[in-house]
């Protein structure tokens, strides 16, 4: 029974990761692309040329395409939660499911102004069809804002209480307003910005090195990976807030975030390296610097691993590596977008170093990378908890046999969505061959 329900457990895991790594790259699309295709096409209304407003219609096409499958993987993403975590849904669904139900209404939202905004196109004035687009944008942050109300609530669980293992007198809106919130949502939503600027730039970039270089092309770089540039410092002062709220909040998550194994007073600040025997290896060690960068004093005392018992501790080698790699990923891009910044701003042109190009091509990729390290971060640095400090993962699983042939159906199943999705997009041909 005990390996039965660790199969499961094991399978549960696997699946949610798969489905919420695939899935979470689509949804920061559908948040970001309406943003990235409203900038281009006001930009074509302001300057009145039709580069822009043509540009802005093609990728509304590919927006389209997304905005579908995005909507295929959120509902199987809503379906495991029921299926896989039972517990954790009869259990508190009455506290945390208001955000699910107010995404389900920006969902709809959304899906109507797409259809409009698309239809729009020659049959309502340039002003009017700019603004049938603006609902697109609206309901697709608080999609994920929605979203990302309910797993901050399993961050910090609030309203209700808890009396003999029953949940008593449900608060949905304290639960979805509590205090991980503000800065989950803010992170999430910043990094879809990001994401989507750095990766359709990262297209453009490649027709760039290829030689098309029209003005099409030119601003199907620019706009969106102007975009992400400008949303990347803001991100990296969200993502400081977010790791004080961590330090206050999920002490022993941020141990596992800086591999710090024993409590100390002004710890160092660890760069990479790999904790074996409960001992950090091959680390960078920048004295007193975690103990600076949460407090800006040299004697902070921060909580170690060995605050909490060895089954309430998260795999720290995997949430520590995440996390390196979403801050080291998150630097390198705010230094390539400074490098267009500096080059723009003396002579209003990209830099002619094809370096700068081929950098921008992987930034694409490189800000999907962050995006899944993030995800890793805070959802393997909460483990054991599920709901943090009130449920276990373990205690949330189904413990139905066959939880693992889901598996390979959802294998099967994303694996066809993947090529799918690929081969339609391709066949729109190239979004700005001008």
């Amino acid at each position: 029974m005990l390996a039965a329900a660790g199969s499961n457990l094991l399978a549960a895991r696997y699946q949610m990761a798969l489905s919420l790594g695939w899935h979470i790259v689509v949804a920061c699309l559908g948040v970001g692309f309406p943003i990235v295709i409203l900038v281009t096409e006001g930009l074509g209304l302001r300057r009145g040329d039709t580069v822009h407003r043509d540009l802005a219609r093609r990728w509304s096409q590919a927006a389209a395409v997304l905005f579908a499958v995005g909507a295929v993987s959120g509902t199987i993403l809503s379906f495991e939660m029921g299926i896989l975590w039972p517990q954790l849904m009869g259990g508190y669904g009455a506290v945390f499911g208001l955000p699910f139900a107010l995404e389900g209404f920006a969902f709809f939202i959304e899906a109507i102004f797409i259809g409009i905004y698309l239809y729009g196109w020659n049959r309502l004035s340039p002003r009017r069809h700019l603004l049938t687009g603006v609902p697109v944008v609206v309901a697709g942050v608080l999609s994920a804002f929605f979203v990302v109300c309910a797993n901050a609530w399993m961050n910090d669980p609030q309203g209700f209480r808890l009396v003999g293992g029953r949940v008593l007198d449900p608060d949905p809106i304290a639960a979805m307003f509590n205090p991980a919130t503000p800065v989950q949502s803010a992170h999430m939503i910043i990094a879809a910005i990001m994401v989507t600027g750095y990766l359709v730039a990262a297209v453009h970039a490649l027709g760039l090195l290829r030689g098309r270089r029209g003005p099409g092309q030119r601003a199907a770089f620019l706009i969106p990976f102007t975009l992400a540039a400008v949303f990347t410092p803001a991100q990296i002062v969200v993502g400081d807030a977010a790791a004080r709220y961590v330090a206050d909040r999920q002490p022993v998550k941020l141990a596992a975030m800086e591999a710090q194994v024993s409590t100390e007073i002004g710890p160092a600040e660890h760069v990479g390296g790999v904790v074996v025997d409960g001992r950090l290896r091959y680390a960078v060690v920048i004295p007193h610097g975690l103990s600076l960068l949460l407090t800006g004093r040299t004697d902070t005392r921060v909580s170690g691993l060995d605050a909490v018992p060895v089954d309430q501790r998260p795999p720290v080698n995997v949430v520590h590596l995440a996390f390196d790699l979403m801050v080291g990923i998150g630097t390198a891009l705010l230094v390539l977008g400074a490098w267009l910044g500096v080059t723009w701003g003396r002579r209003r042109d990209l830099p002619r170093s094809r370096w700068f190009l081929r950098a921008a091509v992987l930034a694409g990729p490189a800000a999907v990378a962050a995006l899944e390290a993030g995800w890793v971060t805070t959802e393997v640095g909460r483990q054991p908890w599920i709901v943090y400090r009130v449920m276990r993962t373990a205690d949330a699983v189904n413990t139905a046999p066959g939880l693992a042939i889901g598996l390979v159906v959802l294998v099967g199943v994303y694996t066809v969505l993947t090529v799918s999705t690929v081969y339609v997009l391709r066949r729109q041909g190239p979004v700005a061959s001008a």
